[in-house]
């Protein structure tokens, strides 16, 4: 189960980056579209139209660059928000199980962190952990 709400938050939080790198990847587009646009035609521009269709690029690349900072604040803001209850749960799961097995304390060894513990004093406890979150 508990594997299955982090596949499901993961999952979730995928489809919603997916969406906001679609989203910017359109407005990119529209960007590059209008910036080719008007250096194509700025030879015979105007003056005043030249300067009014630069601001207006302008202010799509500001609302672009403001999207993209907006969107990876609220990526990170829902992976937060979908991760909490389940690092909540190992967290007890963990405390639980140090405190039933009188463990002094459970190291974390992914990512290496951990080159070496002696077998004759460590125990791996994963299953242990795995059954208590079940």
């Amino acid at each position: 189960k508990a594997t299955h709400d982090y596949v499901s938050a993961k999952a979730s939080i995928e489809n919603l980056r997916n969406q906001y790198d679609a989203e910017i990847q359109l407005a990119q587009k529209d960007f590059n579209e209008k910036y080719e646009n008007f250096i194509e035609n700025l030879n015979g521009m105007a003056s005043a139209i030249r300067e009014k269709r630069q601001s207006e690029l302008q202010s799509i690349l500001e609302r672009n660059i403001a999207f993209k900072q907006e969107s990876e604040r609220l990526l990170a803001k829902a992976e937060e928000e979908a991760l909490t209850p389940l690092r909540n749960k190992l967290d007890n799961a963990i405390k639980s199980l140090g405190n039933d097995n009188n463990f002094v304390v459970i190291l974390n060894t992914d990512n290496n962190a951990v080159p070496y513990i002696n077998p004759m004093i460590g125990e791996d406890v994963t299953d242990l952990l795995i059954d208590r979150i079940r």
